[in-house]
């Protein structure tokens, strides 16, 4: 069976500009480092344990941010085919993912087709360079080959500066047959495995094909999650503003309930009705993200009620494990 998404998007594509990501032995240490920390080299990424630097915002400035997010953090199943910057001969194409069999950070298929795994073991601090260092080891790794893990680095590129910066074309799937060139035998281990991890997947959609909001099905409840590209600090005005003005639900059967970070963005969460449809909360998406787009143009001082309003909403945040 063929890689389930193999073509590219048609969408205009922007080049990413590529931005130098190490310093030679004989450069100057004491310069700024290359990440754009600010900080100067040696206190930076040429620290002794640059290796265990957290990278806040490993996909800033990507046009698909907020979508890298969510596969990373909690979609169970999804697949992105990608474009790199330099098409390489005898690659056929290059498939990012959520998750591979075993954690898996990269495969090749017997014809040399690569998929990247987003929800893998991180090692270097920084998951776009991590990624970078994935997709390298597969595009020069023989075919039917399987990566682990990534090793722990300090230097090389970084996801944006290998692929093509354009929105992310995301298929999501309600298993991981996906995994597999064909099917297997029934009864095999690998099919028992397949249908361990299938057994595992919560129920997942898109909403209203906005980038990052997506309807998950917990168990007891279903919810929507939404990655917001805006800073913290306009995205909690906003929210405070909608709130005063009783506008941050998403309308009957929906609570806002709070967020969580996840590298460097804000995500909303509302509890959803669990008998509605997940495109049942499409039109209540686009309502409620005009809604929002008003709220974060307001420039007026906040008043007294949404300044608490704001404190209320800081205090329903929580991490999602």
């Amino acid at each position: 069976m063929s890689d389930t998404v193999t073509g590219v998007s048609k969408k205009t594509k922007e080049r990413v500009s590529t931005v130098p990501s190490g310093v030679a032995a004989g450069d100057n240490p004491r310069r700024p480092c290359p990440c754009g920390s600010g900080r100067r080299y040696k206190a930076c990424h040429g620290a002794a344990d640059a290796a265990e630097m957290i990278v806040a915002r490993p996909f800033e400035g990507l046009l698909a941010e907020t979508e890298l997010i969510a596969l990373r953090e909690f979609v169970p199943s999804a697949t992105v085919p990608l474009t790199l910057q330099q098409p390489v001969d005898g690659v056929p194409s290059i498939t990012l993912a959520t998750v591979l069999p075993a954690a898996a950070a990269a495969l090749t298929r017997s014809d040399r087709s690569i998929l990247l795994g987003m929800q893998v073991q991180t090692h270097s601090g920084d998951l776009s360079r991590d990624l970078a260092a994935a997709l390298e080891w597969a595009l020069a790794a023989e075919p039917s080959s399987v990566l682990p893990v990534v090793g722990r680095a300090t230097e090389g590129k970084r996801f944006q500066d290998l692929v093509v910066n354009e929105p992310f074309d995301v298929t999501v799937h309600d298993s991981f047959g996906w995994w597999l060139e064909a099917e297997p035998e029934p009864g095999s281990e690998v099919a028992l495995s397949l249908e361990r991890a299938n057994g595992a997947i919560m129920p997942t959609a898109r909403v209203a094909d906005l980038p990052g909001v997506y309807w998950v099905d917990a168990g007891e409840k279903a919810h929507l999650r939404w990655v917001r590209p805006e800073d913290e600090a306009p995205l909690m005005a906003a929210l405070a503003r909608l709130s005063v003005d009783d506008e941050l639900d998403l309308g009957d059967g929906s609570r806002y309930v709070g967020s969580f970070r996840a590298h460097g963005r804000l995500v909303p969460v509302w509890d959803l009705d669990r008998d509605a449809h997940p495109s049942e909360w499409d039109g209540p998406a686009k309502e409620f993200a005009a809604r929002l787009e008003k709220a974060l143009a307001v420039d007026e001082p906040m008043t007294s009620a949404q300044r608490r309003a704001r404190d209320g909403i800081l205090g329903r945040q929580f991490t999602l494990r």
